[in-house]
């Protein structure tokens, strides 16, 4: 990794750990579930030793619970986000692949959201960061559970910015004599700002990706402090935009981040009665070179050699298999780690059962109540894992990869986008390559389809992959509106290039936000 890691930035999450967060009320406990985007295994120091830049994460993994074989219940964006928040896999909740800054509709909307169950329940319901699931009418976060919003409807580099990150354009300046500059980038947003939302209303656009992190920061702390108020348990989402790609331009050398221990909060505050989550919402974005984040030792090898990423959009191991850890005080065990096979689908399930709720009727779920697990009672998590296709092979969102125990099996492979552009052939296996991963992390030899152990799993891998699809065929299955229109673009004021705005009243909030305003003013 380059000097400018964005790695840096994961340190806003400890930032709620120094927040005084409100007792438990009715015995129900407070939750904070933080999602790190495109976060890889490797970069977290407590999972791999080469990685050096998290002191304050490893720390609270040494103060609470970590998970070494957790997963991701796809390898992108929208599809991990909508099995998080259902508790169940995209071939049930209609959720396959990315929505795009003109997605008509998002997470179908006769989903139950986990900020609905608890809602009911009692809680007071937030959301901070990136969303990804929809935010034209009533797919917007505060039409799904949520009392309160603030943050980005999609990825951060899906629009231009006048504090562009890495890839990403400076939107075009204001009109002069009825014409404006553009400049035609690859694979960049030049014709749409990226927005900011507070509830349902765009408070900024562009926004100020530089000041994002601590704005994410204050909102948290300022919702956490309603919740006190009120007196009523809550919930916070919180969706880091880190570390999907740089947050601002990198600083020419010899210049350099500060260290992380000098801009970061005090680690461990009072966070009795809060269950404080952190995980990754799929592996690192290999197409982005030094950028990018770590894999560990998953570094997909039968892949790598047939060219291609194994990371992102891929069921191989880097795809999928992410950090994780968990903290709540005087209720996790410090000090220990967690073999476990777990999946972002177990937190809707486990949060429903710990808030004393009751699941949504009339559907099946793919996560499990992971209780036990993580109060020490038990390390044994899922018997079977489903991963389904997330871009670089197969009709997204079919499952055809499974895991069984320490046996991986793959029907269909494939390689997503490379630093070097290389992508790796699709490839359909049957019999089907199965990896040991007890013996073989680095997924480099499948074992030998005339071998007895082969023999011996594929029976099994065959029962429990017929089993798992019939459970889905026979589920209340539903599905997305994946259909676009320009006209749902979000936009404060589409008189202006690139819909420049800024909500009113924000001069008070710091000299980078007046000097914003000034030069809105000058564009106006």
């Amino acid at each position: 990794m380059g000097t400018p890691s964005p790695r840096a930035v994961l340190v806003l999450a400890m930032a709620l750990v120094g927040l005084s967060a409100p007792r438990a009320a009715y015995g129900q406990p407070n939750f904070i579930v933080i999602l790190a985007d495109d976060v890889g295994w490797g970069d977290l120091g407590a999972n791999w030793a080469e990685t050096k830049e998290t002191p304050h994460l490893d720390e609270l993994a040494a103060e609470g619970m970590r998970f070494v074989d957790f997963h991701s219940a796809a390898s992108t964006c929208s599809p991990s986000r909508a099995s998080l928040l259902t508790g169940r896999l995209g071939a049930r909740n209609g959720v396959t692949h990315n929505f795009a800054v003109t997605s008509v509709g998002g997470l179908p909307l006769n989903e139950t959201t986990l900020a609905e169950v608890l809602r009911e329940a009692g809680y007071s319901t937030g959301a901070i960061g990136k969303w990804h699931l929809g935010h034209h009418g009533r797919h917007h976060p505060s039409f799904r559970g949520f009392d309160y919003y603030f943050g980005i409807p999609y990825s951060h580099d899906m629009g231009c910015t006048d504090t562009p990150g890495y890839n990403l354009p400076p939107c075009p300046p204001c009109p002069r004599h009825g014409a404006a500059a553009r400049v035609a980038r690859k694979d960049c947003y030049t014709e749409v700002a990226l927005p900011l939302f507070e509830n349902v209303t765009i408070i900024q656009q562009p926004v100020n990706l530089s000041s994002l992190a601590a704005r994410y920061a204050e909102e948290a702390a300022r919702f956490i402090q309603r919740a006190s108020d009120s007196g009523r348990p809550f919930f916070l989402y919180l969706a880091l935009a880190h570390m999907h790609v740089p947050l601002g331009v990198p600083p020419p050398p010899p210049c350099s981040l500060p260290p992380i221990a000098a801009v970061s909060p005090p680690l461990l505050g009072s966070l009795l009665g809060t269950f404080l989550s952190l995980a990754g919402d799929n592996g690192p974005w290999a197409q982005k070179c030094e950028l990018a984040g770590r894999l560990g030792p998953f570094v997909g090898a039968w892949q790598r050699q047939r060219g291609g990423s194994s990371a992102k959009q891929t069921t191989w191991e880097g795809g999928h298999r992410v950090p994780a850890l968990a903290y709540w005080p005087g209720r996790i065990p410090a000090k220990r780690t967690s073999r476990a096979l777990l999946s972002i689908l177990d937190i809707f399930p486990t949060l429903v059962a710990l808030a004393g709720a009751a699941l949504p009727p009339n559907r099946r779920f793919d996560g499990l109540d992971v209780s036990p697990v993580l109060f020490g009672w038990s390390d044994v998590g899922h018997k079977v894992l489903l991963h389904p296709n997330s871009g670089a092979a197969g009709k997204d969102g079919e499952i055809e990869t499974l895991r069984l125990a320490q046996y991986k099996a793959f029907y269909t492979t494939g390689g997503a986008m490379a630093c070097d552009g290389s992508i790796g052939p699709a490839e359909h296996h049957q019999p089907p390559l199965i990896f040991n991963l007890d013996r073989d992390t680095q997924e480099q030899e499948p074992l030998d389809v005339a071998s007895r152990e082969y023999e011996a799993v594929l029976a099994a891998v065959s029962r429990a992959y017929a089993r798992a699809l019939e459970d889905i065929a026979t589920d209340n299955v539903s599905v997305a509106d994946y259909s676009k229109d320009p006209a749902v673009t979000p936009c404060c004021n589409a008189q202006h290039v690139a819909c420049r705005c800024q909500a009113p009243g924000t001069d008070a909030a710091g000299p980078d936000r007046r000097m914003e305003r000034r030069a809105m003013r000058l564009c106006l």
